[in-house]
């Protein structure tokens, strides 16, 4: 999935260039050039549309859950455009010389002013439609401070305190993770054991 970074649901600064939402390969799939296939149609498209070059979220060291993995992209020549505190990085391809993506300020710093728990969510991804209300059952069950935030609107998206929009979960204002939880992996960060 990748449009122009202009629409992305993301707060970046990536003008004339090409966003990937999501690049990914199911398991079973693995293994057999699939990924690179789809980028490099990516590549293709973008180039001959004009973009200056494609941009996409990753993170160094262990890879995170829903974002694209930093060896696989350093080895198809993406380099780090920018880093936010929590280690969410922007990563580019340029095809041009010239300014690289970054993340909007209110991203760099991933922190809100709220106590308990607070989840910023999409419907860009069909698993956050799934896990969220099961997330919100058991904190209601447990009597678990939480506070959901749907996000609708690709402005709202684009002036979020934290570079991932489609699930970003806060604890006391820090940012705790944008891997999509399940009832006992919520539990697990409220402290209790199922």
């Amino acid at each position: 999935e990748y449009i122009p970074a202009e629409c992305a649901w993301n707060p970046i600064e990536a003008p004339g260039y090409m966003y990937i939402n999501c690049l990914w390969v199911s398991g079973s799939m693995k293994g057999h050039g699939y990924s690179s296939e789809l980028l490099n149609y990516c590549i293709e498209d973008a180039r001959q549309k004009g973009y200056k070059g494609l941009c996409i979220l990753s993170s160094k060291g262990r890879k995170k859950e829903f974002l694209s993995d930093y060896k696989y992209l350093t080895h198809k020549g993406f380099k780090i455009a920018d880093e936010s505190d929590n280690g969410i990085i922007l990563m580019y391809l340029p095809f041009t010389e010239g300014n690289s993506p970054q993340f909007k300020e209110c991203a760099k710093h991933p922190h809100i002013n709220e106590q308990g728990f607070v989840l910023y969510y999409t419907d860009q991804c069909p698993f956050t439609d799934y896990w969220v209300p099961r997330i919100e059952e058991v904190a209601k069950e447990y009597n678990i401070p939480l506070k959901t935030i749907h996000i609708t609107t690709r402005e709202q998206a684009q002036n979020l305190p934290t570079p991932v929009s489609t699930y970003a979960l806060f604890k006391d204002g820090e940012f705790l993770t944008q891997g999509i939880l399940n009832e006992k992996k919520f539990l697990k960060y409220a402290g209790i054991d199922m």
